[in-house]
């Protein structure tokens, strides 16, 4: 068996998920619930990875004239 593009994506989130975090990634392959299809293996339950969003108050935002 070998996995899918779906179970290597999420061990590559569940890797970016340790590096933003600083944690062990460990815990997160331990806890990959897989699910067998035909001869690859898919993760039932991919790990999230959020990024934090900035908010830009108004004044913040600078109009530029781009005409020439």
């Amino acid at each position: 068996m070998k996995l899918s593009d779906q179970a290597l994506g999420a061990v590559m989130m569940a890797l970016q998920k340790s590096l933003l975090e600083q944690s062990d990634i460990i815990p997160v392959l331990n806890n990959f619930d897989f699910v067998a299809n035909g001869q690859e293996l898919f993760v039932k339950n991919p790990p999230l990875v959020k990024f934090g969003v900035e908010q830009v108050e108004a004044d913040e935002i600078v109009e530029t004239d781009t005409e020439e």
